[in-house]
């Protein structure tokens, strides 16, 4: 089973991840961008303001691609729990809120393209907890320390990811984060156990 844990910079993510890690000792934790040359090239281009955005797209599709190849997929067959802090729909949020402003990309739908350059290849989660909060304090409590974490941005962001989660159905459970970090984490252990009984009763 794949859980995915989305949200903007500064949602409580991170945290979240830690507590699962004390409840399924057993699982398989990752996250995007990855540690791998690939994901180093990423985090460069974050760092980059004038990176262009057709170009980091692609790098993030490369990291992608090359972690559920060697991680993910491999996992799933041997029947682990996998959970990534991030995955795709990160990418269909965030770089589609980019490209939104991108002049020579002729597109009428940034977020649907970005989603038919990963359609051949990903892996949809069976579970996506998605930790909402407003772009003001998600940019306050990251920090604001590169161009994906401002708030105009965030804000493209946040409305990409409501939209994901209004096409996506039952696969995203909303978690309340702007509320102290315990009782997020808290929150996002409990959909998570839900998720994966559900999951272990439908596949006995």
């Amino acid at each position: 089973m794949l859980v995915t844990l989305e949200g903007l910079d500064g949602s409580g993510k991170t945290t979240a991840s830690e507590r699962l890690r004390d409840e399924f000792p057993e699982a398989t934790f990752t996250r995007e961008p990855t540690e791998s040359w690939y994901g180093e090239s990423v985090l460069r281009s974050i760092r980059d303001d004038d990176a262009d955005p057709l170009a980091e797209l692609f790098l993030f599709t490369a990291d992608h691609a090359d972690h559920l190849s060697r991680l993910i997929r491999p996992a799933l067959r041997a029947g682990s729990l996998v959970v990534s802090d991030r995955f795709a729909d990160s990418r269909y949020a965030y770089q589609a809120a980019t490209l939104a402003t991108y002049d020579p990309l002729a597109v009428d739908d940034p977020l649907d393209y970005v989603r038919e350059v990963h359609a051949p290849f990903t892996r949809e989660p069976d579970c996506t907890v998605y930790l909402d909060v407003d772009p003001e304090t998600a940019a306050e409590r990251a920090g604001a320390t590169n161009k994906l974490e401002r708030v105009d941005y965030l804000r493209r962001v946040r409305e990409n990811y409501e939209r994901l989660v209004r096409e996506g159905g039952e696969r995203f459970v909303r978690v309340d984060a702007s509320r102290p970090e315990e009782r997020v984490a808290a929150d996002v252990v409990s959909a998570v156990e839900t998720a994966v009984g559900t999951f272990d009763s439908v596949n006995e």
